[in-house]
């Protein structure tokens, strides 16, 4: 009798391994459960988050007519700003642009040197820089307004080329060390940025890229000069395309 008590049936044993193995494999599924679960929340909420800033940036592009094609004919207007080149050029290259944008920053150093090189400094092309801040570029408008405040003292493409080179950082700070460095009369300077003098310039750039159909940076309307005319009538070109797409707009016009 004393053997039959202390031994034990090996059925229990059985079934206690049993219950424990099944005991840590549902665990283990719970565990993997959630890991997958939280792992799926994270992926749910970085497309929300996404989908937001898509609707948020679709929210703040301008709203008017549809887009121009790319190498459409349009008209449109130098207005008062500022030239690079022969103000009697044959040909004229207007550029909406935003000096936060990488892509304009890309043309700036990488296609307008060489366009500068072949067509500029030669008399033949004449660029002129309007302006189109995008809103969600939280320092595009300032420096749109510090580069105008800085064509006021005559050095805009100076101050331009500083923004192009520093684009990453466009605090007010660093715009105002730029403008230190090209030898700007700060106080001017400064009073002329605080003011927000030249806002509605800006703003008036920008509507009148809308209405030629302008959505995006850079873009560009390249035509032959009129003489005694602000209205340039020409190809509409999207985008930073590469040097080789100019050059063969402006030739067309050349000829």
């Amino acid at each position: 009798m004393s053997n039959e008590r202390n031994s034990v049936h090996p059925l229990m044993v059985i079934t206690t391994i049993f219950t424990i193995l099944t005991f840590v494999a549902v665990m283990f599924l719970a565990v993997y459960v959630l890991v997958k679960i939280s792992a799926f929340e994270s992926v749910a909420q970085n497309l929300a988050r996404t989908l937001r800033m898509a609707q948020r940036v679709q929210g703040e592009r301008p709203q008017g007519p549809r887009p121009t094609p790319q190498g459409a004919e349009v008209e449109a207007s130098i207005d008062d700003d500022p030239i690079k080149g022969n103000p009697n050029a044959p040909v004229t290259i207007i550029e909406f642009s935003d000096f936060q944008c990488p892509f304009c920053g890309r043309w700036a150093r990488n296609t307008l040197p060489q366009i500068y090189d072949k067509y500029i400094k030669t008399g033949k092309v004449r660029v002129v820089f309007r302006d189109f801040p995008l809103n969600f570029h939280q320092y595009a408008k300032t420096a749109a307004m510090a580069a105008e405040c800085a064509n006021e003292q005559g050095k805009f493409w100076q101050m331009h080329d500083k923004l192009f080179q520093n684009q990453r950082d466009l605090s007010r700070e660093n715009i105002e060390r730029f403008a230190s460095e090209i030898g700007l009369n700060m106080s001017k300077f400064k009073q002329c940025l605080d003011s927000n003098k030249y806002a509605s310039e800006v703003e008036k750039d920008m509507r009148d890229g809308m209405s030629y159909g302008v959505r995006g940076t850079p873009s560009f309307i390249i035509g032959k000069t009129q003489k005694g005319s602000k209205i340039i009538k020409g190809t509409f070109i999207r985008g930073a395309q590469p040097y080789p797409a100019f050059e063969q707009v402006i030739e067309k016009y050349l000829r």
